[in-house]
């Protein structure tokens, strides 16, 4: 018997190029009976905006083979049988190893990762052409149990205002989740540490003011209910999902770029690979301009030393990460006082 198969026609900066769906009846959403197809469809359709926010960028590709409830696994380098036209980048990983990372430069590309089973497409927070230096600074507010996206909105105006005075233009998308995603751009010019240290002295004037609300206490027992200012996706290799990118929850929801006047009302619920397209041919990309106007991380970097000068240090790293300079140790709290 053959096997079920369809094509798509996918117009492109070489033409249009015949992109093979195999399976394209598998369902990966269940609750809503969303298909392979469904996906590929909707990647086509917000093709443009998903390739000027997510192209050009070493991307790492989130992959469901049996929908967004089965097995789950991230490709990297580039996989067995990879289209001539899907190129890929050396980057170098926060072990100091490096290996090629896949790049998505046209809507063809995006289709064929959908062939893959992808459903995350995570974006690094630098260029092809300049790995080491990321050209976006990037800031997670991450609701704690207790809280959810409502709480995130008065974090994020203020944020903005920070990172104005610091000189820098804030976006704004959702996570497709109950947070929200602000991002600035910045002049390619320094490593992923600096913009670190910059994501870390926004993120600490954050909280002081908003005390009550926001903190970038990195271990969970010492958060309680606040907003956290998850400071570590700023690293090497860190990445969140991509505008536009769906995410692998039951509704079919979308990390969706806002205008900063629809923040107060928005529902994140409501943005979707069903929805969204429709809202980006009408209301057309939040994002567009963003690269127009980059700024620079140096104010920022000039509160680290403040900050630094006045006794606070550098943030606890993730855990596979190495050990790094001035990190304090990464013991959770109620284990360090039980052994000391």
């Amino acid at each position: 018997m053959a096997s079920e198969a369809t094509t798509l026609i996918v117009d492109g900066p070489g033409g249009p190029r015949t992109m093979r769906i195999s399976s394209p009846s598998r369902v990966l959403w269940p609750e809503l009976g969303l298909t392979k197809l469904d996906l590929a469809r909707y990647l086509v359709a917000v093709g443009p905006a998903f390739l000027a926010a997510n192209g050009d960028r070493p991307v790492s590709l989130q992959r469901f083979s049996s929908g967004i409830d089965g097995e789950q696994f991230f490709s990297k380098n580039p996989p067995k049988g990879t289209p001539d036209f899907v190129r890929s980048v050396p980057v170098t990983y926060p072990s100091g190893r490096s290996h090629p990372q896949l790049v998505l430069d046209e809507p063809a590309g995006v289709v064929w990762a959908a062939q893959m089973n992808t459903v995350v497409f995570h974006p690094w927070a630098s260029r092809a052409g300049d790995t080491d230096n990321p050209d976006q600074l990037r800031i997670d507010l991450d609701p704690q149990p207790g809280t959810g996206f409502p709480e995130t909105v008065p974090v994020a105006l203020e944020l903005r205002s920070i990172l104005a005075e610091a000189g820098l233009t804030a976006f704004l998308k959702t996570s497709g989740n109950r947070g929200l995603h602000v991002f600035a751009p910045i002049e390619p010019t320094h490593e992923f540490l600096d913009v670190r240290h910059a994501v870390i002295a926004a993120a600490r004037e954050l909280e002081r003011r908003m005390p009550d609300t926001v903190t970038t206490a990195w271990w969970k027992e010492e958060r309680g209910g606040k907003m956290f200012i998850d400071y570590n996706q700023a690293n090497r290799d860190r990445t969140m999902a991509g505008a536009y990118s769906p995410r692998p929850l039951p509704h079919a929801p979308v990390s969706c770029p806002l205008e900063w006047d629809e923040l107060a009302t928005a529902d994140p619920a409501a943005f979707t690979i069903a929805t969204v397209p429709d809202r980006l041919a009408e209301r057309g990309d939040p994002w567009e301009s963003m690269h127009r106007s980059p700024g620079t991380i140096d104010t920022l970097l000039g509160w680290w030393n403040r900050d630094l000068d006045a006794g606070l240090g550098e943030l606890v790293f993730p855990p596979d990460f190495p050990k790094m300079p001035g990190e304090p140790p990464r013991v959770q709290p109620s284990r360090a006082r039980k052994t000391s």
